[in-house]
């Protein structure tokens, strides 16, 4: 979306001032306000967070917080619009800076994904579930909740998916086909014979009639621009480098990272397993490099280092500077509401179905 340039004051401003002035706005709010911070934020974001997490976690949050008049979600759109849908109708979500979007959340639009549920209706195939991840559209998730799907995040896709498996015979996963086809591994589904690739723009997906009729998960072709970096081969350097080193990844990863990995799972879970480790542990983590930095000054007594030596942020996350949020909090401190995310309330409808059954199934725990 398109995000007007910030007035002088605010884009002129130093980092020091910003900090003051963001701190002065938030105290003024009180209790209307609550902030939301994703993992992937810089320092200079996460510290005015209430409550930092992934996406499903923020999600939680914002659907708990009924108090607040005003969510202010510092991670990027879709998330500002989960929070709008799962938020009472007196609650204003703003998302500090609205370019802030997704790349492999564009990588799947809601005419493609129509148009490839009507080739495969066309098929005769039946008993297909959607699931879509949550970094996707608001108008995906209403298009997989008034068709029985559910939307799932890192941490949680190998339950949805196995709700999912109970409700039809196959799953259409998207956009990532990546986390679709780990969760599906996870799962003990052979990534080989039992799943194939939906390329949106050639017929059928780029399949054929009898690949798609024998698959149990149609994996859409998109992917994270950031864990799509991680390699085999860093994790290889990473150990002859660092002796009992321990590799734990994100399941945005490519399934022969993940395998090569010891470990993988959501940010959430790479947070905890990284925390709870011994003192002089040595951790190479594949994930977005805020995250890491962070983990590493929290935690000197252990090693902590980004499987990517070129150290690849999330550019979009990266959009939420301190002086957009400044920018939204000094215009709510006058009672003026900019940046606010508003879904529409057809498409909240269903899309809060599907949400609302990702909350319901919660997250089993699982290595």
């Amino acid at each position: 979306m398109y995000q007007a340039p910030l007035p002088a004051e605010y884009s002129e401003a130093s980092e020091q001032e910003l900090r003051e002035r963001i701190l002065a706005a938030r105290a003024a709010m009180g209790d209307r306000l609550v902030i939301l911070g994703h993992h992937y934020q810089r320092d200079e974001i996460i510290e005015f967070a209430d409550f930092r997490g992934d996406s499903y976690k923020l999600a939680q949050e914002a659907a708990k917080r009924a108090d607040a008049e005003f969510i202010v979600f510092c991670g990027v759109h879709f998330m500002a619009e989960s929070a709008d849908i799962l938020t009472p109708g007196n609650q204003k979500v703003v998302l500090p800076n609205l370019a802030a979007g997704c790349s492999m959340a564009d990588m799947a639009g809601i005419f493609q994904v129509r148009s490839c549920w009507k080739q495969l209706q066309e098929l005769g195939i039946v008993g297909v579930v959607p699931v879509t991840y949550i970094n996707s559209a608001a108008n995906l998730k209403a298009f997989v909740g008034e068709r029985g799907g559910i939307v799932c995040t890192s941490t949680n896709a190998p339950s949805a998916v196995e709700w999912a498996l109970e409700q039809g015979d196959k799953v259409l996963f998207f956009p990532d086909q990546h986390l679709g086809r780990n969760t599906g591994a996870k799962l003990g589904f052979d990534p080989e014979s039992e799943m194939v690739v939906w390329d949106p723009f050639k017929p059928l997906g780029g399949n054929t009639a009898e690949d798609l009729i024998r698959a149990k998960f149609i994996l859409w072709k998109g992917h994270c621009s950031v864990h799509k970096r991680f390699t085999v081969e860093q994790i290889e350097e990473a150990r002859l480098s660092h002796p009992g080193v321990n590799v734990v990844v994100h399941p945005e990863c490519p399934l022969e990272v993940v395998r090569a990995a010891d470990l993988n799972g959501s940010t959430e879970y790479i947070l905890k397993v990284v925390t709870e480790s011994e003192p002089g542990s040595i951790w190479a983590v594949g994930t977005e490099i805020n995250l890491v930095k962070r983990m590493a000054k929290e935690l000197p007594d252990r090693t902590i280092f980004c499987l990517d030596p070129d150290i690849c942020p999330c550019s979009t996350m990266y959009r939420i500077h301190p002086s957009f949020l400044c920018w939204v909090l000094e215009k709510l401190v006058v009672g003026e509401v900019v940046n606010q995310v508003v879904v529409p309330a057809d498409v909240a409808e269903w899309a809060r179905v599907a949400l609302q059954r990702m909350l319901d199934i919660g997250a089993k725990p699982r290595d």
